[in-house]
């Protein structure tokens, strides 16, 4: 009996062991994990030219992306009229009060939709009037 018992403690211990040493592991690698950035900007499959940005922690980014920094991210939306993202808001968390209207003024675009009202063809296609 006591070298059954022996053999059983011998396996507990063992096992308590291997618990320990995989929780030691797990919060190593929390506090060793990289900090996720401020600001993040999606970049276009196709020629990487930047989609949106958004907040570091929002989970819409998609894979392509790169940190970018407070002021960088504020150049994007302003002066290069990069949309935000529709969930996390960056716009608003980075304070940017004319961020609507910049982005309506791009090239090609109407700069105010209630004087260009969209008409209905014959054959149904909706088409802006400039």
């Amino acid at each position: 009996m006591r070298v059954w018992h022996a053999m059983w403690l011998d396996r507990i211990d063992r096992q308590i062991a291997s618990v320990q040493k995989r929780q030691a592991e797990e919060e190593r690698g929390r506090r060793n994990r990289p900090r996720l950035p401020d600001w993040v900007v999606e970049l276009s499959r196709a020629n990487g030219e930047p989609l949106q940005v958004h907040d570091g922690a929002c989970g819409m980014n998609g894979k392509r992306h790169r940190a970018v920094s407070r002021d960088e991210a504020r150049r994007l939306l302003t002066a290069d009229a990069v949309p935000a993202c529709p969930f996390c808001h960056p716009d608003t968390q980075l304070r940017i009060i004319g961020g609507l209207a910049a982005r309506r003024d791009r090239p090609g675009r109407a700069s105010n939709d209630r004087a260009n009202p969209p008409v209905i063809l014959p054959n149904r296609r909706l088409v802006t009037v400039a």
